[in-house]
């Protein structure tokens, strides 16, 4: 089950029956199976507390990913802040439902055990965004 909630801050509008495909589907493609999985929109001041009370880093981010995964079962918290998503849209000048739906998958992608940290993962998980995101174009369509 993948469940949507806000925090402090105005719930975005999502497509939520097409998400939920949208993230199957991605899912599927790495050979995982969805099971809980829990996304939480925040603001700035809650994602940096998140991040130093749990992470202990002292800085803002568009997205933490609490991977409680089981098997080829993902299943996990995704914490994100609508602030900087809305931020980096504009840095990047990309829409912003684009920017969170990235987000949204970028998550997911994590729990599907994609990295972004080390030499040359931030390229592959961007690759991997970019295919999630014609997917998702393609479910619209």
């Amino acid at each position: 089950m993948i469940t949507y909630n806000a925090d402090g801050i105005a719930m975005p509008k999502l497509k939520r029956r097409l998400l939920n495909r949208w993230i199957k589907a991605v899912a599927e493609s790495y050979g995982r199976k969805v099971g809980e999985i829990g996304y939480m929109f925040v603001d700035d001041a809650k994602i940096l507390a998140v991040n130093n009370n749990y992470l202990g880093h002292d800085y803002y981010t568009d997205i933490i990913t609490f991977d409680y995964d089981e098997g080829d079962t993902i299943n996990g918290d995704l914490v994100i802040s609508l602030d900087t998503v809305r931020t980096n849209a504009a840095q990047f000048g990309k829409d912003y439902d684009e920017e969170l739906h990235r987000v949204i998958i970028h998550g997911v992608l994590h729990l599907c055990g994609i990295n972004d940290k080390g030499p040359g993962e931030r390229e592959i998980m961007e690759a991997n965004e970019n295919k999630a995101l014609a997917l998702l174009k393609a479910l619209e369509g």
